[in-house]
């Protein structure tokens, strides 16, 4: 539930005299599907996020960062084929993000699972992932849920040129340190509110 984002919608939504209804048509959507935004029980996807901002007169990246948060810890996912890369990994995660939920995957397709019945705000992804790709990958979570902020992790500085091609926020060195990490929090297309303090 995103009760941040239905509140400020309704509150966009009343400021321009809109009823649901009103707001409805602007978008082509029922007017019951406004009411679901403004209950919390349902986000817009991109595309009609953009049609929301452009109908309430708003900025569209307001929406976005405010649909990315959440009124619980937020989801974040790191997948790395290798069990000592991952575990070191997600120590560091975990320190850096303590309101998190951090899980860790070594298979792809179980990330894939988990981003299905869990709204991951943030997914760090190695590029190799044995036969996978962490591209394909980057390209199915968004289809999920493309307010994901995708980081790329790899060992090998040449990969950065293919990672900035694809719809990531960033892209990262491994091993990871708390200070990388920090760092890129402040960079993420869809932020949101991980606990601890930014020194």
């Amino acid at each position: 539930m995103n009760s941040i984002f239905a509140e400020t919608l309704r509150k966009l939504r009343e400021k321009k005299g809109f009823t649901q209804n009103d707001l409805g048509k602007k978008v082509f959507v029922n007017h019951s599907t406004i009411a679901r935004w403004e209950s919390g029980s349902r986000l817009p996807d991109a595309a009609m996020t953009v049609r929301l901002a452009k109908a309430l007169e708003v900025d569209a990246n307001t929406l976005f960062r405010l649909a990315a948060q959440s009124d619980e810890s937020p989801n974040v996912i790191m997948v790395d084929d290798s069990k000592v890369i991952l575990t070191e990994g997600m120590s560091v995660l975990e320190a850096a993000m303590p309101n998190a939920t951090i899980a860790g995957f070594i298979w792809p397709q179980e990330a894939i699972e988990y981003a299905k019945s869990n709204r991951i705000a943030l997914a760090f992804l190695d590029i190799e992932l044995g036969r996978a790709s962490g591209f394909d990958l980057c390209r199915t979570l968004l289809e999920i849920n493309p307010f994901t902020n995708i980081v790329f992790l790899t060992a090998f500085a040449d990969y950065s040129f293919d990672a900035w091609k694809t719809e990531a926020c960033g892209f990262l060195l491994k091993p990871l340190t708390p200070e990388d990490v920090k760092k890129q929090l402040k960079r993420l297309r869809y932020p949101f509110w991980v606990g601890g303090t930014d020194e």
